[in-house]
């Protein structure tokens, strides 16, 4: 006979599961509740701590990188161990397969370092070659083999670990085995989003050469796992104790690699082991421009960052406060600007190695200033260009770290589109990114693919000084959103007073549909997306200046770290949209 504990407990969870079943619907049409502090909308307060702080995409990854600074560990240690336990936490969005860009502050040095951890396209795939396999496709599929590139996170982690860590990569990365051996369970967002993959990739099959090997690494009984559900990758633990006992080295040149070198060869990728031993992540100055007294710093091409500056240079004329956040009026110049500065991105922004960026010139006020004239403060534009210059969904994680003697770091690390290219190296337990499907295929283009080469890369962390002093760390996830995510936070923050767990919460705003750097073009205006915490006055107001709307779009997910100097605390922040969570001591 049953305890009355165990009466209890299963009562208990026969009515939380009826409530799933019957109620979720219904909770969605019931509105948020209301807080006694702050704005309503904001679903928690900041953390506040005044040692330490990680704010990551999953609370394990969070708990880990905290514990990584108990340890004595630097804000960089914490931030690799985190990140290698997010390869398995949120497969989907990150690994091993996949590409790296961080912004350290170093409190020793008092200055700011960047890390460009991307990785080159094939050097045995020439242009010819690839335009002979694709035949008439004017674009690179994002799945398959074509879409795979050199992999530059493991380079990346150890490129920060050499300059900033202090504990081993064998303390960094035992987290990440452990839960990697032991499985941990799947939360709510992480799951929808993995099963949603699944789908697309499963109706891509045809592109995508091998597929057993991703079923039998990311499925549980051939199904995508559901919330709550434990998944294991003990094929990625191996793999991460081969480069815990090996190095970056045993990715690059040992077994790992001689591994992915006979497993491109019987499926079609161009990828080869002399591609992977040649690879290196690059050092690069964070590049800046300076927004309502605040120095707003992001990594110069093959990224976009540069693009939320531009927006930052043409948005500072605007009294955006008087405009009303989330305002029709707010909303159209930001769109307006976004537009804009977009049609630069897809016409400049590529791998600096092979070609000229007249980046001065696209960060400079003046050119800011002659490009917001183009601007109708009445009516969305159907068609940019990009000026005549004196030259010729992305899916990710991002996180942030601070410690105790004040080194923060700003990083984000991708598959590109979820899961990637869907390819699985035998029994290493990552995928491949798909992130050499952002070349373009026409001649004379920037961003032109050429072997050996860095593809145009979406992701890109970001930090604010003020006065010299860090201010913020943070970013926003999700391919083309990510600039519009960067300005919409700063703009919160700045413009409008916002903390920073408001800054995130905050309705968004997403367009879709500009000139990218893969060659296409915007010739309709494209298309607008707006958050349910958007008024339907604001919404036809938006119409009748021709925006066109749509109901559903990807508005990305968003962590922080506010660094308050005067009282030396850490405020730190994880947005709703993500399974995330902020922590600190």
């Amino acid at each position: 006979m049953k305890s009355k504990m165990e009466r209890l407990t299963t009562l208990f969870f026969t009515g939380y599961a009826l409530c799933l079943l019957f109620s979720t619907p219904g909770l969605a049409q019931t509105g948020k509740g209301d807080r006694i502090s702050g704005l309503n909308f904001a679903t928690r307060s900041p953390v506040v701590a005044s040692h330490g702080m990680v704010a990551t995409a999953h609370p394990l990854a969070s708990q880990i990188g905290l514990d990584i600074l108990k340890q004595g560990g630097t804000a960089v240690d914490a931030a690799i161990a985190a990140n290698a336990a997010l390869g398995v936490l949120e497969p989907n969005n990150c690994g091993i397969g996949g590409d790296l860009f961080a912004i350290v502050w170093s409190a020793k040095d008092r200055k700011l370092y960047g890390l460009n951890a991307s990785g080159r396209s094939p050097r045995g795939l020439t242009s010819d070659k690839l335009k002979a396999v694709l035949g008439d496709s004017k674009t690179i599929p994002l799945y398959g083999p074509l879409s795979v590139s050199v992999p530059g996170t493991v380079d990346g982690w150890f490129e920060l670990h050499r300059r900033f860590g202090k504990l081993t990569m064998k303390t960094l990365l035992a987290p990440g085995i452990r839960y990697a051996r032991e499985g941990a369970p799947v939360p709510s967002v992480i799951a929808y989003s993995w099963q949603e993959a699944v789908r697309r990739l499963e109706a891509s099959r045809s592109t995508i050469q091998e597929f057993d090997n991703f079923r039998r690494t990311f499925l549980i009984n051939q199904l995508p796992p559901q919330e709550g559900q434990i998944f294991k990758n003990a094929d990625l633990a191996a793999t991460y104790e081969k480069i815990a006992n090996g190095g970056r080295d045993a990715f690059y040149k040992g077994a790992i690699a001689s591994v992915i070198d006979r497993y491109a060869q019987k499926t079609g990728l161009y990828l080869r082991k002399e591609d992977l031993a040649s690879h290196k992540s690059t050092w690069v100055d964070p590049v800046s421009v300076n927004y309502r007294g605040f120095d707003v710093f992001e990594l110069p091409p093959n990224g976009q960052g540069i693009a939320v500056l531009q927006m930052l240079n043409m948005l500072e004329a605007y009294d955006l406060q008087k405009m009303g956040h989330n305002s029709a009026e707010y909303l159209h110049v930001l769109t307006e600007v976004k537009k804009l500065v977009f049609e630069d991105r897809a016409r400049f922004y590529a791998d600096p190695d092979f070609a000229k960026i007249p980046l001065s010139w696209l960060l400079s006020k003046d050119y800011a200033a002659r490009r917001r004239k183009l601007i109708d403060p009445k009516q969305a534009a159907k068609r940019v260009d990009s000026d005549a210059l004196p030259l010729r969904e992305g899916d990710t994680t991002y996180l942030t770290v601070a410690d105790d003697e004040g080194n923060m770091v700003s990083l984000i690390q991708s598959n590109m589109l979820e899961f990637g290219s869907g390819l699985v190296p035998d029994g290493l337990g990552f995928v491949f990114h798909n992130r050499g499907t952002s070349f373009s295929l026409q001649t004379g283009h920037a961003n032109e693919y050429k072997p050996g080469k860095r593809p145009f890369n979406t992701i890109i962390p970001a930090f604010v000084l003020k006065d010299g002093k860090p201010f913020l760390s943070f970013g926003v996830m999700g391919g083309a959103m990510q600039p519009q995510g960067h300005v919409q936070i700063l703009c919160n923050l700045l413009d409008f007073g916002m903390n920073v767990q408001e800054a995130g919460d905050a309705a968004r705003f997403s367009h879709s549909g500009s000139s990218e750097p893969i060659g296409t073009r915007m010739l309709d205006g494209g298309h607008l997306a707006l958050e349910s915490g958007i008024s339907n006055e604001v919404r036809e107001e938006l119409e009748r200046r021709g925006h066109h709307l749509i109901a559903k779009d990807f508005f990305g997910g968003y962590q922080a770290i506010l660094f308050d100097t005067t009282q030396k605390v850490y405020h730190g922040a994880s947005e709703m949209r993500k399974d995330g969570q902020a922590v600190g001591y």
